[in-house]
């Protein structure tokens, strides 16, 4: 796919509302279940290692875009953003949330609550980039 202007759109989008949705989720809804949560990394340690946090959103952001412009239909976007958030959500959030539980000091409450909240994050993302590739 070339980098057109629409992709590059999308991309940058998806990175701000990535960043942004993420901090809503980590940061507020759960930012109290975490400074409970054994093996968490305190804030100030957290705040040393943010270059690789805003590295990996926008790479997050990039591949939602591309994934996304890869797959598009001509159908009804907002279906299609739904279902493209679903689809990642299960690609990636739950199955990351459950292997945390599993290897990591996480309470299963807590890597339910990750799943929701991050595979709402996600279809809101879905919408969102379908809106603007529509």
């Amino acid at each position: 796919m070339a980098l057109d202007r629409k992709f590059l759109i999308s991309a940058a989008a998806m990175f701000i509302m990535s960043w942004a949705l993420s901090f809503i989720v980590h940061g507020l809804l759960l930012g109290a279940d975490y400074s409970v949560t054994a093996g968490m990394r305190p804030p100030a340690e957290a705040q040393t290692l943010m270059h690789w946090m805003i590295l990996a959103q926008a790479l997050f952001g990039v591949a939602f875009a591309w994934i996304y412009a890869q797959g598009r239909e001509d159908k009804p976007w907002l279906a299609q953003g739904v279902r493209f958030g679903i689809a990642i959500a299960f690609l990636t959030v739950v199955p990351t949330y459950l292997i945390y539980h599993v290897v990591t000091p996480v309470p299963f409450a807590l890597a339910l609550k990750q799943i929701v909240f991050d595979a709402i994050r996600l279809v809101l993302m879905g919408i969102t980039v379908a809106w603007i590739n529509r």
